[in-house]
């Protein structure tokens, strides 16, 4: 990937263009940072349609949603009040990322998705991914977000990622109502809810080992609690795609 030498890494403006949820955004930007080409995304059209869900391969390692504003703030007033996240390196169960950067909450989801569980085995050596999860692991979070927002690299793939898609993408500046959350499972065998806007992440329980992340307990136990709120406020405008390899 060629990274222009003059390019201010935080984007014009101090910050990014939003990307679209779908999985030709998402797989082309996971495959511009490094991650093989069998490693993918797909949309998701129903949690509890057997027949729609029966087309995307499994295990599914990560399910990405975007949440609408109001939904998330009326799910997230429920959530315990807890102390800032300042874990790093071997004391992780999962890695996180806190975000920084103005709408790069796309981004920050899909580095959570990619970066944890068996999501991790498709990452290149070398890659631009690999060379920085080398980097970010043994950081804290501060030093962390820091890190990101200074990799001229992620611009370059991100600038990338945002001419894709089904639509025109919007300028910088306008606002977004919209929040990414990336459900995994991680190597410890539970579900973990990881956003870069909140203080941390969120372990969800425990999952058996034949249950993914679109099993029904993980479902129940993730975006379920997004979906009740929506449901009550009668506002489903979510957008759920699911990380997985490509079936043989």
């Amino acid at each position: 990937m060629s990274i222009p030498k003059n390019l201010d890494a935080r984007g014009e403006k101090g910050f990014f263009v939003p990307l679209e949820n779908n999985p030709e955004v998402m797989s082309h930007l996971a495959h511009e940072l490094g991650v093989s080409s069998e490693l993918g995304f797909y949309d998701v059209y129903s949690i509890d349609d057997h027949d729609l869900l029966a087309y995307i391969p499994r295990p599914v390692y990560a399910l990405l949603a975007i949440v609408p504003t109001k939904i998330y703030w009326k799910a997230r007033h429920k959530e315990p009040k807890t102390a800032a996240y300042e874990r790093s390196g071997d004391e992780e169960p999962v890695i996180w990322f806190r975000q920084t950067i103005r709408h790069a909450c796309g981004l920050i989801g899909l580095l959570h998705s990619l970066s944890n569980g068996g999501a991790k085995q498709y990452i290149q050596a070398e890659s631009t991914l690999d060379k920085l999860l080398k980097e970010a692991i043994p950081l804290k979070p501060t030093q962390r977000a820091s890190l990101l927002y200074e990799s001229k690299a992620l611009v370059v793939a991100h600038r990338s990622a945002a001419q894709v898609g089904d639509t025109n993408a919007p300028p910088a500046e306008e606002e977004n109502n919209q929040h990414f959350i990336s459900f995994v499972k991680a190597d410890d065998g539970h579900l973990w809810e990881l956003e870069g806007g909140w203080n941390g992440p969120l372990d969800r329980g425990e999952l058996c080992p034949d249950e993914d992340v679109l099993s029904e307990k993980a479902l129940r136990l993730g975006i379920g609690a997004f979906l009740k709120e929506a449901q009550d406020e009668g506002d489903l405008l979510f957008s759920l795609i699911a990380l997985a390899a490509k079936s043989h």
